[in-house]
């Protein structure tokens, strides 16, 4: 954390003071807004936090409930969600907290006595390293707790405004404020009385049966696997020996369980196979009574037994996979004609099982990926043409969480003498890891997303998706860092320059050509983009890393553009120069050439394109497809 450079900070630095709509916040829902936000599930919490980190916005969030979440039905967070965390500053509070998860253990009928179970095998979590960060379980309410809570430590002090429903909208993209929307208050004092708002852009998080999706006239197509499931939230003593560790728990005649640890050491979590359905006991198997699973759970894991003491939380469901046919309110006839003014995200536009763990990490890069660039449209950054890459990215990537969640749900549910392999579900699981650790999304090329013309310069920064960190050593402190844990959700575009096997210089490298362009171009993107009169580096976030042990790298030979000036008493950011050392090595970690190579990163953390370092047109023609130049520039 980087703090003082704007004058000494003696409180909480993470509380940063109120600014644009954040002071004296109102408390009343105004009239008109920039956005208006329906929901505080992970999507829209998401949007909520980083949104309220651009004070110039005027963004309102509205709950039906009368306050926060207290008991969420989503546990799991896969390494790809910390990674998140870690961008909006609370991974490290949220894994301490958290179950962390560090194998799986298979458990399937004694082959001397199949009427027990017998422990079959174990697999590691992570066996492939795909992240530094843990795959974890935590309630789905502390994950909602920690993103409202940055909102409302963010300079526009966004708060929700809780027992608010939304019930319809009308849009018209020709004016000001193309959404009119009705609401209606729900708690307190004015509860019963509606009123109507208006907005620039609508988002629903508002979950599976949202009003937004059906305002828009959206609806879910897909269907159910006829399969029930119990799934209860208890605290047991037990003889089973891994009570403590995640389980596939497969019997021979009384069905299966996943079994998943709960954050604290004694909570742990069922699901517990019902077994299959007809039409005509689908709705009937929701009234199933939590003393039925208990005692099918025991059938399962016999011999052994568990006592519950405390049910915390239970529910009765139906396997069902559905998608929205539409992510935002154009419709296909109408793409190209107009732009995108109301969005839904998470449940409001997939559904599917729980054993998976993806609902709520889908939805949470559902949110990172329209905050922000609602922001930047809002900001005057970028073209409302940017808002168009929502849906197109984002339905993509519901349909193969749909289509995996399938797959692994019906394998689940699979009777045990139905396998071929007793293995095969253990290798299905090691097989598939990187799905569900949430690293299999790749982004095709769009406005903001490049082809893979140049992925032969950094193999390990695979184009389209997310920016893989890996150690480098920071110059100015000689202190090993994670280079991706630097990327905070501040709406910057990321420019990582490696640089050529030469060594550090003012001139006369390639590296020291491309920061003279940079810096003095008129036609730079650094130049082109970036208000005057505030940070060198407000809009694009420039690192340089050198090829050199850290012992070789002196700053007074790094040009001043790789250490950007601050406001208001211009001081040079010494902290962006990195290099090799300590066995160290990011160009052999992540394979990138030894001639250098310029690696654009997105706000949302998706590697956007790689460029030769001699690239001038190509970076240039890159971010006029997807920027806006501002009028008073860091070089007018």
């Amino acid at each position: 954390m980087q703090i003082h450079h704007r004058g000494y900070v003696s409180g909480d630095p993470r509380v940063k003071p109120a600014a644009g709509y954040g002071i004296d916040r109102p408390t009343e829902i105004p009239d008109q807004m920039d956005v208006l936000i329906v929901g505080t599930g992970p999507a829209a919490s998401v949007v909520t936090a980083q949104l309220s980190r651009f004070p110039s916005i005027n963004a309102r969030a509205i709950e039906q409930r009368p306050g926060r979440l207290e008991v969420g039905q989503a546990d799991g967070i896969q390494a790809r969600s910390v990674e998140t965390f870690q961008a909006f500053g609370f991974a490290n509070e949220v894994i301490e907290e958290a179950y962390r998860n560090v194998e799986m253990c298979f458990w399937t009928p004694d082959p001397e006595n199949p009427q027990n179970i017998k422990r079959h095998s174990r697999a590691a979590d992570d066996s492939t390293g795909m992240s530094e960060f843990p795959h974890i379980y935590v309630n789905q309410s502390r994950i909602l707790d920690y993103f409202l809570r940055d909102a409302e430590r963010a300079p526009g002090k966004i708060v929700p405004d809780y027992g608010v429903e939304f019930l319809d909208c009308q849009i018209d993209p020709n004016a000001e404020y193309p959404v009119t929307a009705r609401i209606k208050y729900t708690a307190g004092e004015r509860a019963g009385e509606e009123r109507t708002v208006q907005a620039k852009y609508l988002v629903g998080g508002d979950g599976a049966r949202s009003q937004v999706r059906r305002s828009l006239g959206h609806k879910l197509h897909g269907d159910a696997s006829m399969h029930a499931w119990g799934v209860m939230d208890v605290m047991v003593n037990t003889d089973f020996p891994d009570i403590q560790v995640k389980c596939s728990i497969q019997s021979h005649e009384a069905g299966n369980i996943l079994l998943i640890p709960r954050e604290g050491g004694y909570l742990v979590r069922f699901y517990v196979d019902l077994g299959e359905l007809t039409a005509e006991d689908a709705g009937a198997i929701r009234n199933t009574p939590v003393e039925e699973i208990i005692a099918t759970a025991n059938r399962i894991i016999h011999p052994y037994t568990m006592d519950v003491k405390n049910v915390a939380w239970f529910s009765v469901y139906e396997v069902a996979h559905r998608i929205t046919d539409g992510f935002d309110d154009v419709e296909d006839e109408e793409r190209g004609t107009r732009c995108a003014r109301a969005f839904i995200m998470g449940d409001a536009c997939h559904t599917h099982s729980a054993k998976a763990g993806q609902g709520m990490n889908v939805s949470i890069q559902d949110g990172f990926n329209l905050g922000w660039k609602l922001a930047a449209v809002l900001e005057g950054r970028a073209p409302i043409s940017l808002l168009d890459t929502y849906a197109e990215e984002r339905k993509v990537i519901a349909q193969d969480l749909i289509d995996f969640d399938k797959e692994w749900s019906t394998l689940m549910a699979k009777s045990v003498d139905d396998w071929e392999d007793p293995d095969e579900l253990e290798k299905y699981y090691t097989k598939t890891q990187e799905f569900p650790a949430g690293f299999m999304t790749q982004y095709t090329q769009s406005a903001i997303t490049t082809s893979l013309a140049n992925q032969d310069l950094a193999p390990g920064f695979p184009i389209g998706k997310r920016f893989k960190s890996t150690e480098v050593i920071r110059r100015s402190d000689n202190r090993w860092r994670h280079l991706g844990h630097l990327h905070e959700a501040d709406g910057r575009w990321r420019v990582y320059v490696f640089a050529d096997a030469a060594a550090p210089a003012l001139e006369g490298t390639d590296m020291a050509d491309f920061a003279a362009w940079w810096a003095n171009d008129d036609a730079s993107p650094r130049n082109l983009y970036t208000p005057a009169g505030g940070d060198e580096d407000a809009v694009f976030d420039v690192k340089a890393v050198y090829q050199q042990d850290y012992t070789e790298v002196e700053l007074h030979d790094v040009p001043l553009t790789y250490q950007p000036l601050k406001v208001p008493f211009g001081l040079h950011d010494i902290n962006q120069v990195f290099s090799a050392g300590h066995g160290r090595d990011i160009f052999r970690d992540r394979e990138i050439s030894r001639d250098g190579a310029v690696v654009v990163v997105r706000p949302d953390q998706y590697v956007a394109g790689i460029f030769p370092l001699t690239a001038r047109e190509e970076l240039a023609e890159f971010f006029a497809g997807n920027m806006i130049p501002v009028e008073n520039s860091i070089k007018g």
